[in-house]
């Protein structure tokens, strides 16, 4: 048999060099990329990003690890001489930064690829419902009962919106039915909330919506004894809260909160807000009329050791209290 390739198979399998990032792009990225490939340069890239300052200091930085001052000031100059950080002398110290260019840039890598990078993979999927139009289509009826005032078209294309979203990320295919109902129930309150009538609401949103805004929205709803709700999202859900932030969460509150789950951010979240809190995910939510926006630079505790999470935990508390002051003051 011949193994002449036919003109149609040639061309599907032509490789497309126009597609490939340039030569030149390549090299200057792959010396940046080889710049960061060091533990210690990382953790003081992360340290330099959380660093409410906007800035850390060398005298900050030698504190990450038990080397020398020569090793730091190595590394520190790795970063600067690649145009990762630049740094400014004031006195007998020196303070660097980001770069400002690069800052969306570092942010992705810390928020959004490090936490994928290091969470295990391979998990097996279990296989879900068998009728999933049906299921949908009962809970979508269950719903319509609960809320009158809502179509019944609106809330079944809010049930199946739900659904979707849920399943990209979803390991244990299984619960999607639970959560689906959950995550639907939270969307019909935002789009029916009078905020005439009602108590304060604060949404955090981070990338994974597994760590930090999971503890921000539990401290406050725990702190403020109810006098606010506190929701929380993410800009690209993970499949599960983080395991080094559930016994945080578990210890706030105890017997757990069927709320707990990661979430996608929608817009109705957004507008049914008083307050959005953005925690390293960017400026991935809607400008809505009348609701305040916060940022929040915080650690990111996928990422961080017993005692860093720790740490970030009572970072975020200090900033809740200050949140509820200023919202329980206005009222």
């Amino acid at each position: 048999m011949s193994s002449t390739l036919t003109p149609a198979t040639e061309e599907a399998c032509a490789p497309s060099s126009t597609h490939a990032i340039g030569d030149a792009a390549a090299t200057a990225l792959a010396t940046t990329l080889k710049s960061l490939s060091d533990p210690l340069r990382l953790r003081m890239l992360s340290a330099i990003a959380t660093d409410p300052r906007g800035e850390s200091c060398v005298c900050d930085l030698a504190e990450l690890a038990d080397v020398s001052q020569p090793t730091v000031s190595h590394h520190l100059k790795v970063l600067r001489d690649t145009g990762v950080l630049t740094s400014d002398r004031r006195g007998t110290w020196v303070w660097y930064r980001i770069a400002p260019a690069l800052r969306p840039a570092v942010t992705t890598l810390l928020d959004s690829f490090a936490p994928a990078a290091v969470t295990p993979t391979g998990r097996p999927e279990h296989s879900g419902l068998e009728d999933v139009d049906d299921a949908l289509t009962h809970l979508a009826q269950s719903l319509g009962e609960l809320y009158p005032s809502l179509s019944g078209p609106l809330i079944a294309t809010i049930v199946r919106e739900s659904y979707t979203s849920l399943a990209k990320t979803a390991r244990v295919k299984t619960h999607l039915l639970s959560l689906t109902e959950r995550f639907a129930r939270q969307r019909l309150n935002d789009i029916s909330r009078n905020r005439d009538n009602g108590l304060p609401q604060v949404l955090f949103v981070c990338v994974a919506n597994a760590g930090r805004s999971q503890l921000a929205a539990a401290l406050v709803n725990q702190r403020s004894g109810g006098a606010v709700i506190a929701r929380s999202a993410g800009s690209t859900p993970a499949a599960e809260i983080h395991p080094n932030v559930q016994p945080l969460l578990d210890e706030l509150i105890p017997g757990g909160d069927q709320e707990l789950f990661p979430k996608p951010l929608t817009d109705d979240a957004v507008r049914a807000a008083d307050v959005v809190i953005t925690m390293g995910c960017g400026d991935v939510c809607p400008i809505i009329p009348g609701v305040h926006y916060e940022d929040w630079t915080v650690g990111d505790p996928a990422l961080a050791s017993a005692e860093g999470v720790e740490a970030i935990r009572d970072d975020i508390a200090h900033r809740v209290d200050t949140l509820l002051a200023t919202l329980t003051n206005t009222r």
